[in-house]
C-alpha cells in the first residue's frame, strides 16, 4: 500500500483524551466522533460514573432536565471508537485514592481535552461564614444529587428557619428543595440518606436573599413557576413596594414573564397557609452570619438600594433572620489544572476557541470545553455549540500534532493500573446503572436510587454488590 499525499491527512487513528464526562465533555467527544472518522476518544471521569452536572447538579425533581441524559448516552455507542474510563483522576493523588500524572497521560493521546468543570464554591466575604451550617450551594447541591464525595448525613435540618443568598436558578432549586414535602422527593432518584433527612427536617421557612430588586434577578420564569406548584408551600414575595410602584417593563420576554409572576404573587402568594414558606427577599444582602455553640442561629441581613448609576449600596438598616442553615448560591469558580495556565480572576483556563493559550501562543494539544473553558454560566445546552468549538479546533490541528509515544490503544489501560488505578469501563457502568434501577423497583414509583457510595458504585460494577438492599 502507498503512502498517503502529503495533502492528504494521515488516516492513522488519532487518539484523543477528553477530561470529564459530564455534558460539555461529552458534547465535545460527539463532535469529535462525528467530525473524523479516524479519531478515538477515551473519556474519562474522575467518578465511576458518567454525565457530570446533570447527574449531580440537576436537582432530583427536575426530571425533565435531567431527560437530557437519554441524548448523551449515544456518544457512546460506537464501541470501537469511543470509551468511558470512569474511577480515574487525572492530577495529583486525591481523597479518593490514586491519580495518573496529565503528562504521562499525555504520552498516550495526540490531544487532551479538559472539561473538568468549575467546582468551587465562592465565599461571601462576611463575619461568620466559617461557622457549622454555613455552606455552598456547590457542597449541599452536590449532597442532595447523591455525589460520592458528599456522601453522608448532609448539613443538620434542625432549625425552622434556613437562608439562601443568590439570585439564580441554583438558589431557586436549594429552596425548593429544603421545603418541597418529602413524599414528593421520594418519587426521584434522590438516595435514602437525603430522603431521611428531608422527612426529618425542621425548616419551615426558607429566606432567599436577593441583592437587587425583582427586576434584576437572573432566575428563569420556569425556575420561578415551579415554586408556585409546590404542594402545602407558601410564596412570599417581599419587595418594598418596588413592584406596586411600577417598574419600566424590561425589553427581554424571560424579564417580563418573571416579573409578571412575581408581581402577581405580591398580593395573591400560591399556597397560602403552606405548612412551609418560601420568602423571597429581594434588596437584602447578608452583613454577617451570627453563631451560637459554633454554628450558625441567624444571618444579620442589610436592606439595599440601587443608585441611578445601577450600583448597590447598604442603606444601614438591617435586621437578623433566625437560621440553622446557611447556603451560598452565588457562583463557582474553576480549579487550576497542573500544568496549564490559569486566569485566578476569571478562575478559567485562557483560552482561543477551544485551544489552551500560554502567553499568546497555543499549547499544542491542550484545549478545554466547558465551565472550565468559558466560566460558569448558561445552561446544559450551552455546552453543545461551546464543544463543537472546541473540537473543530482540535480536528484541524490533528494533522500537525505529534504523535504519541504509546499510540496503543490498550496500553493506556495497563498504565493505569501501574499507577495503582482500576478503571470503571463503560459495561461496568451499566452494572451500577442497572443496581440503580433495581433500588428504585424496590422503593416504588421512581425509575431509579441513586447509590452514593462510592464503595458501593465500585462494587456494583464489578458484579460484587448485593442485588438487594438499601443505600447507606
Amino acid at each position: 500500500m502507498s503512502n498517503p499525499s502529503p495533502s492528504v491527512p494521515d488516516s492513522r487513528p488519532y487518539r484523543v483524551a477528553v477530561i470529564g464526562a459530564g455534558p460539555s465533555g461529552l458534547y465535545t467527544a460527539e463532535a469529535l466522533l462525528a467530525g473524523d472518522e479516524n479519531v478515538h476518544v477515551d473519556v474519562y471521569d474522575r467518578l465511576p460514573a458518567p454525565y457530570g452536572l446533570v447527574r449531580y447538579g440537576v436537582a432530583p425533581d427536575h426530571l425533565k432536565m435531567k431527560s437530557v441524559i437519554r441524548a448523551l448516552v449515544s456518544t457512546f455507542d460506537d464501541a470501537e471508537r469511543v470509551r468511558f474510563l470512569g474511577n480515574v483522576t487525572v492530577g495529583p493523588d486525591g481523597e479518593s485514592g490514586p491519580a495518573i500524572p496529565g503528562e504521562v497521560l499525555r504520552e498516550h493521546y495526540h490531544a487532551v481535552v479538559y472539561a473538568t468543570g468549575s467546582a468551587n464554591d465562592r465565599d461571601l466575604g462576611v463575619e461568620g461564614e466559617d461557622l457549622a451550617g454555613s455552606v455552598g450551594s456547590g457542597a449541599f447541591v452536590a449532597w442532595y444529587c447523591g455525589h460520592p464525595d458528599a456522601a453522608g448525613p448532609g448539613p443538620a435540618l434542625d432549625a425552622t428557619g434556613a437562608v439562601v443568598v443568590g439570585a439564580g436558578n441554583v438558589a431557586i432549586d436549594v429552596a425548593r428543595m429544603l421545603a418541597r414535602p418529602a413524599e414528593d422527593i421520594a418519587a426521584t432518584d434522590a438516595h435514602d440518606v437525603v430522603l431521611e433527612a428531608l422527612r426529618g427536617s425542621a425548616v419551615t421557612d426558607v429566606h432567599v436573599l436577593i441583592r437587587r430588586g425583582p427586576q434584576h434577578v437572573r432566575f428563569t420564569p420556569a425556575e420561578l413557576r415551579a415554586l408556585a406548584k409546590l404542594d402545602d408551600v407558601e410564596v412570599v414575595v417581599h419587595d418594598d413596594g418596588v413592584l406596586a410602584a411600577g417598574v419600566e417593563e424590561p425589553g427581554e420576554r424571560r424579564m417580563r414573564q418573571v416579573l409578571e409572576s412575581l408581581t402577581e404573587w405580591r398580593t395573591d402568594p400560591p399556597g397560602p397557609g403552606g405548612r412551609r414558606r418560601i420568602h423571597l427577599r429581594f434588596l437584602r444582602s447578608p452583613l454577617r452570619l451570627v453563631g451560637r455553640d459554633g454554628r450558625v442561629s441567624g444571618v444579620q441581613v442589610e436592606r439595599n438600594q440601587v443608585t441611578d448609576d445601577g450600583r448597590v449600596r447598604g442603606t444601614g438598616e438591617t435586621t437578623t433572620l433566625d437560621a440553622g442553615l446557611v447556603v451560598r448560591a452565588i457562583g463557582y469558580a474553576g480549579e487550576q489544572i497542573p500544568g496549564l495556565p490559569f486566569d485566578e480572576a476569571r478562575g478559567t483556563v485562557p483560552h482561543e476557541q477551544g485551544r489552551v493559550l500560554l502567553g499568546a501562543e497555543p499549547l499544542r494539544g491542550s484545549y478545554v470545553t466547558g465551565w472550565i473553558k468559558r466560566g460558569p454560566t448558561g445552561v446544559i445546552g450551552t455546552n453543545k455549540s461551546d464543544g463543537t468549538e472546541t473540537a473543530a479546533s482540535v480536528l484541524a490541528d490533528l494533522p500537525d500534532l505529534a504523535n504519541p509515544s504509546r499510540p496503543n490503544g490498550d496500553a493506556v489501560l495497563d498504565r493505569l493500573r501501574e499507577f495503582g488505578i482500576e478503571p470503571v469501563l463503560w459495561d461496568d457502568w451499566l452494572r451500577v446503572d442497572a443496581a440503580e434501577i433495581a433500588l428504585g423497583e424496590q422503593r416504588g414509583g421512581t425509575e431509579r436510587v441513586k447509590i452514593a457510595d462510592r464503595r458501593q458504585m465500585l462494587d456494583a460494577a464489578r458484579g460484587t454488590a448485593p442485588s438487594r438492599g438499601r443505600t447507606r
